[in-house]
């Protein structure tokens, strides 16, 4: 009787030690590079169905849901801007999101292919 009272002690400590340091990964802040699209890619169908147009605050990201407003900021100039996902990529594993060009002006130079960002859920 002790020995099961014993371990159903042990079985909660360790589901309530699990739950207490599981996080909710998708609201947290993540670092990564950001890229920017080519102006060839205007007037094409994005994967979310929307026409894609380089002059809107606008990004790609390979699971983030379509329509979710992210924070990114440039981690060299502290800098920030608003982007909506609108479509699916970068398909490189050392970028994680894909920038319009109007955004990336917004926060560096499109002199430079990609820039070190943070990126947070804003809504």
């Amino acid at each position: 009787m002790m020995k099961r009272f014993i371990l159903v002690i042990i079985m909660m400590i360790s589901t309530l030690g699990i739950y207490s340091f599981s996080n909710n990964t998708t609201d947290a802040k993540k670092t990564s590079y950001a890229s920017y699209y080519h102006d060839k890619f205007n007037g094409r169908k994005t994967a979310s169905g929307e026409i894609f147009d380089n002059t809107k605050l606008t990004a790609a990201n390979r699971t983030l849901p379509f329509g979710t407003r992210i924070k990114v900021t440039n981690l060299n100039n502290g800098k920030e801007v608003i982007v909506k996902i609108n479509d699916r990529g970068p398909f490189h594993s050392s970028r994680a999101l894909d920038i319009s060009k109007a955004a990336f002006n917004e926060i560096g130079n499109t002199s430079h292919g990609t820039i070190p960002v943070e990126y947070e859920i804003v809504d």
